[in-house]
């Protein structure tokens, strides 16, 4: 599929492909983590948290990302089940705006993605008690030390409180810098995931 140009991404008739595009030219363009992206939640009281993570995938099916269920975002996705997450491309004056439900990638998925991770990592993923107080971090270093002693050199499993979630999209925005703040903005809009796109043209 021919790549989208800056000048004529109103027209694009469905977001995914557009996404695509702009992604990669992140990721020629940004010095560092081009794929990262501030992701919403809300907690029981409606009120929002955000914090950056890193986009490991994406399809027609929605974006997926990983986290600990037991954090304080994942107990928010599991509470809530949605989510909105934000990239932003400083480099090309260009972002993103997703939002939509959201639900767990299968555990096949989920073990496929932790055992392409490095080894330190998916040691880090047991020790760490995400969010929760931390008395020292020699405490967490300890913790570290004990995993990677009990698993050696064997198969390090995907612990059941880690795996990820893939926000499924019912909005999508493109905004791209326009001078004297005259911005283009493009949003896509479907009632649900199995429904087709609609796209409208804002004012900036």
């Amino acid at each position: 599929m021919e790549r989208l140009t800056s000048g004529d991404f109103t027209d694009a008739q469905e977001p995914f492909a557009l996404f695509r595009d702009w992604l990669a030219e992140a990721g020629d363009s940004e010095p560092n983590d081009p794929n990262g992206m501030a992701l919403s939640t809300v907690d029981a009281e409606g009120l929002p948290n955000v914090r950056m993570v890193l986009l490991k995938g994406y399809d027609a099916d929605g974006f997926v990302f990983y986290t600990n269920t037991q954090s304080q975002k994942g107990e928010e996705l599991l509470g809530q089940g949605k989510a909105a997450a934000l990239f932003h491309w400083k480099s090309l004056r260009r972002q993103i705006r997703i939002r939509g439900p959201v639900a767990r990638v299968s555990d096949a998925e989920a073990d496929a993605y932790f055992q392409s991770r490095p080894r330190d990592s998916r040691i880090g993923a047991w020790a760490s008690q995400q969010s929760r107080p931390l008395e020292s971090r020699f405490a967490l270093e300890k913790a570290v030390a004990s995993y990677a002693a009990k698993f050696g050199f064997g198969e390090i499993p995907r612990p059941p409180h880690w795996t990820g979630f893939r926000i499924m999209p019912v909005y999508i925005e493109f905004w791209r810098d326009g001078a004297f703040r005259l911005h283009d903005r493009v949003v896509f809009r479907r009632s649900g995931a199995d429904q087709p796109w609609s796209r409208t043209r804002l004012y900036p």
